[in-house]
């Protein structure tokens, strides 16, 4: 007798305790729009509105705690919303997607590099260089998100 189970439906993970408001909410109403379920991942309580596709996850305080945790559940189809360089590989070598707020997608051709620019920064803030932080989120950066979250939503159907 062969097994009828379907195969789980691909599912959003965001990194949240970084996740900028303005992104969240793009990610509800696409959640609720097209019924694929969004789990936010953080360190700290918080407040999501009330869906059957919407939910919180709260992990425990401490250094890539959140990441870890959406490294252990993330399945090969899934989309990983996150700024975090290393927890981005980790995704993308399980075969799930990944994609940062201003909707620039990680790929496995990118991602050494971009790991090697992250470290040369850290290496530069060690040494007391003042590098600034990202960009403030523009109106283009949430058009370019919510962009790349249809087309990878459209792929799904």
């Amino acid at each position: 007798m062969e097994s009828t189970l379907a195969a789980p439906s691909p599912r959003i993970w965001v990194d949240a305790d970084a996740c900028p408001a303005v992104i969240r909410d793009i990610l509800y109403r696409a959640a609720e729009r097209t019924r694929v379920e969004v789990i936010l991942v953080a360190n700290r309580w918080l407040q999501t509105p009330a869906s059957r596709f919407i939910r919180a996850m709260q992990v425990a305080g401490g250094p890539d705690v959140a990441d870890d945790a959406i490294a252990e559940r993330v399945a090969a189809g899934d989309l990983v919303v996150t700024q975090d360089i290393p927890l981005a590989a980790r995704v993308l070598a399980r075969g799930a997607a990944a994609v940062d707020p201003r909707g620039v997608p990680f790929s496995p051709d990118s991602i050494a590099q971009r790991l090697s620019i992250r470290d040369f920064m850290a290496e530069l803030r060690g040494a007391g260089v003042q590098t600034g932080g990202p960009p403030s989120l523009h109106a283009r950066d949430r058009q370019a998100f919510a962009a790349r979250l249809d087309q990878w939503l459209a792929r799904q159907r």
